[in-house]
């Protein structure tokens, strides 16, 4: 009995403390207000923040998204940057297993790169939207010029025009990025610098405390 109980103290430890598995990635940005900058998603100390064109942040989360007619957007400072050669910080839509968008929401993922050149260098995420078109232990990696996919009256919608390559897949190449507007043209050079081009690149991630430096941007801190 002894044993059992401490072989389940392990188990139990194990479990909460976050622990690796095995992703895939993909990249996008549409421009559209993040689904966790809604109110009610998850127990937070509020929603993500989002901005309206000129980028000034938005503080009433009942704001409709600009990529349904409304004039709330993603920040251009959602976008990732660089801590050092191995290191990055940005922001995801995710899909974990065995999770909802209340366990999702603002909570805060390393992911370890395992394939491509990129392997073995670390990108700390937050996750501040989801989307039910994600597969399984999924993280949409939030990167100017990666593509707008299924919404593509976003980015026009808050820039005026947008010229941002491929719907999925977005630029093609780091001269791509000069074409997207300034505000967003450094996130862009990111895929092309730090990523390398690296093209959805797998995973293994595990759930770790946001550093401040996300939670400054977003905003929001899980309870």
């Amino acid at each position: 009995m002894i044993n059992l109980v401490r072989t389940l103290g392990i188990v139990f430890l194990f479990a909460t403390a976050g622990y690796a598995q095995t992703g895939q990635t993909t990249r996008y940005w549409d421009c559209c207000k993040p689904s966790c900058a809604w109110s009610g998603k998850a127990s937070v100390s509020k929603p993500v923040l989002t901005c309206d064109r000129n980028q000034n942040a938005l503080t009433d989360p009942n704001v409709k998204s600009g990529c349904d007619g409304g004039t709330a957007f993603a920040c251009a400072n959602n976008s990732p940057w660089a801590v050092d050669d191995n290191t990055a910080y940005g922001f995801a839509a995710v899909r974990i297993n065995g999770g909802t968008e209340a366990s999702w929401c603002c909570a805060c993922y390393e992911l370890t790169f395992t394939s491509t050149s990129i392997a073995g260098k670390k990108m700390i995420v937050q996750a501040t939207n989801t989307g039910g078109d994600l597969g399984s232990n999924h993280f949409d990696l939030m990167i100017p010029g990666g593509g707008v996919g299924a919404f593509a009256q976003g980015c026009p919608a808050q820039y005026g025009s947008w010229n941002g390559g491929a719907t999925y897949g977005g630029v093609s190449s780091r001269a791509g990025c000069d074409s997207l507007p300034a505000a967003v043209r450094e996130g862009c050079y990111f895929r092309f610098d730090w990523f390398q081009g690296a093209d959805n690149p797998s995973v293994s991630f595990q759930t770790v405390t946001c550093p401040s430096q996300l939670t400054a941007i977003s905003g929001c801190i899980r309870h």
